[in-house]
C-alpha cells in the first residue's frame, strides 16, 4: 500500500464515523445496526446461540439466514475466491487483509493434512498481492489439540503419537518454508495455555530456522497472562543471541473464561491477570519494549483497545519512526473496530483486517468465540452499535 503523507493525528480521530464506515452502504449500515442491537443483549445472544447450534445439529435450512447475519459480518466467504470483493474493499480504504482459514474442532489427520493445504494456497495467493501483508494459521488446525496438550506435559508417546507429533512439526515447517519462499510474514495464532509452551517452542524453532535475514515468522503473545511479559523479553534475548529476527503479534487474549474455569477445576493459580489494569499495562510496555529494539523486532498490534493503539502511534512519532514503517502494524477483526481500522490507515498507518473464511459448518465455533467475546469485553457490543448509529444520523438514517 502506498505512504500516506504525514499529519497530525486529530485527538478524535477514532470517533470519526464518517472514515470509520466509508465503504457501507446506508443498506449495510442499517444491518450493522441491527446486527450490533442484537448482540447488545446477552439474552438474545445465549438464545440465538442455543438455537443455531441446535439447527446444524438437526440439519435444519438455517445456513442462508447464518450466511445473511453474522456470517456476512465478520467473514470474508467460504472460498479465498469469496473473499475477493472483501480484500479489494478493504484495500480500496488502505487496509491490508490476513485470510484467516477459521476451521475449528476437527482432530482428523485427514483434515488436518486438507488444512495444511488450504493455507498453503493463502500463502500462495498472498504472494501475488500487495494487499494481503500476513497470512496466519493455528498449530492446533493442522494437529491433534490433546496430542500437543499431552507433548507439553512431557507424558511418553505411543509410536503413532510420536509419528502424528512428527507430522505436526512438518506440517507448520511446510507453512513457514512456504512463507519464506515467496516472502510473505505468516503469523502462528496463540491458543490455550496447556498447549502454549510447545506452540512457543516450536514457533521459535521456525524463526531460527526461517527470520535469519528478515522477519517472517511472528508469534503471538497473550498479555492477559501474568508471564507473558517476561516470556517476550525473553524471546528477544534468546532471538538476539541466536541470530534471527523476532516477530511479535500481540494480543490481550480470547480464552480468559476457560483459563480461569480449568485453573479453578484444576487446583491450580490462573495463568490470567486478575485486573484488566494490569492486562492493559502489560500489552502497553510490550509495545514500547518492541519499540525501543524495533532494530530487531516487528510488531503487529492486535487489539480493539483505543488507548493502546494511540500509545503506540505517540511511541512511534517519539523515537521518529514514519508511520509506514514496516516493521509496525495494526489489526483488527473484520466487522468490528472500523473506527480503528479505516481511522488508523486514513493517517497513514500500516492496519490490516482478519478476514475469517471457511465452511459456515466449520466457521461456526469461531463465530460463537467472537459472541462471547463481544459479551465479555466491557462495552464492545454497545461501542460498536453507538458508533453505527452515530454514522446512521450522521446520514439522516432513522434509528430506534
Amino acid at each position: 500500500m502506498a505512504p500516506v503523507a504525514q499529519q497530525e493525528v486529530p485527538p478524535s480521530i477514532f470517533e470519526d464515523t464518517s472514515v470509520a464506515f466509508s465503504s457501507k452502504s446506508d443498506f449495510q449500515l442499517r444491518k450493522a445496526y441491527w446486527l450490533f442491537g442484537m448482540m447488545n443483549r446477552t439474552w438474545l445472544v445465549n438464545l440465538g446461540t442455543f438455537f443455531i447450534k441446535l439447527g446444524l445439529r438437526l440439519h435444519l435450512p438455517i445456513k442462508k439466514l447464518i450466511r445473511s447475519t453474522i456470517f456476512e459480518q465478520f467473514c470474508g466467504g467460504e472460498t479465498i475466491t469469496e473473499c475477493e470483493k472483501t480484500i479489494h474493499r478493504l484495500a480500496c480504504s488502505g487496509v491490508g487483509t490476513i485470510l484467516d482459514y477459521s476451521i475449528e474442532g476437527e482432530d482428523d489427520e485427514a483434515v488436518f493434512e486438507a488444512t495444511t493445504l488450504e493455507l498453503l494456497h493463502t500463502v500462495e495467493r498472498a504472494s501475488i498481492s500487495r494487499d494481503i501483508p500476513f497470512t496466519v494459521f493455528k498449530i492446533s488446525g493442522v494437529g491433534s489439540p490433546d496430542l500437543l496438550e499431552k507433548v507439553q506435559r512431557k507424558d511418553e508417546l505411543l509410536v503413532e503419537e510420536q509419528v502424528a507429533y512428527s507430522l505436526i512439526e512438518d506440517r507448520v515447517n511446510r507453512l513457514c518454508q512456504l512463507a519464506h519462499q515467496k516472502k510473505i510474514r505468516i503469523f502462528i495464532d496463540a491458543e490455550e495455555s496447556w498447549m502454549q509452551d510447545i506452540i512457543d517452542s516450536i514457533a521459535y524453532k521456525m524463526m531460527a530456522r526461517y527470520n535469519t535475514e528478515r522477519t517472517i515468522v511472528f508469534n503471538t503473545y497473550q498479555l492477559y497472562r501474568h508471564e507473558t511479559l517476561e516470556a517476550f523479553r525473553n524471546a528477544y534475548l534468546q532471538a538476539r543471541e541466536q541470530g534471527y529476527f523476532l516477530g511479535g503479534k500481540l494480543v490481550r487474549g480470547a480464552y480468559m473464561e476457560k483459563e480461569r474455569i480449568r485453573a479453578r477445576e484444576n487446583n491450580y493459580r490462573s495463568p490470567i491477570h486478575t485486573s484488566k489494569e494490569n492486562t492493559d499495562h502489560d500489552f502497553d510496555t510490550a509495545v514500547d519494549f518492541a519499540l525501543d529494539h524495533i532494530e530487531f523486532i516487528e510488531v503487529c498490534l492486535g487489539t480493539h483497545n483505543e488507548y493502546s493503539c494511540r500509545h503506540c502511534v505517540e511511541k512511534m512519532e517519539k523515537r521518529g519512526l514514519s508511520r509506514n514503517d514496516s516493521r509496525v502494524w495494526f489489526s483488527q477483526l473484520l466487522g468490528m473496530s472500523d473506527n480503528i481500522s479505516y481511522n488508523l490507515s486514513s493517517v497513514g498507518l500500516n492496519v490490516a483486517k482478519y478476514v475469517p473464511y471457511g465452511p459456515i459448518d466449520s466457521v461456526m465455533p469461531y463465530l460463537f468465540r467472537r459472541a462471547e467475546e463481544n459479551k465479555s469485553i466491557a462495552g464492545q457490543s454497545s461501542r460498536e452499535f453507538l458508533l453505527v448509529k452515530r454514522e446512521m444520523k450522521r446520514r439522516n438514517l432513522s434509528v430506534v
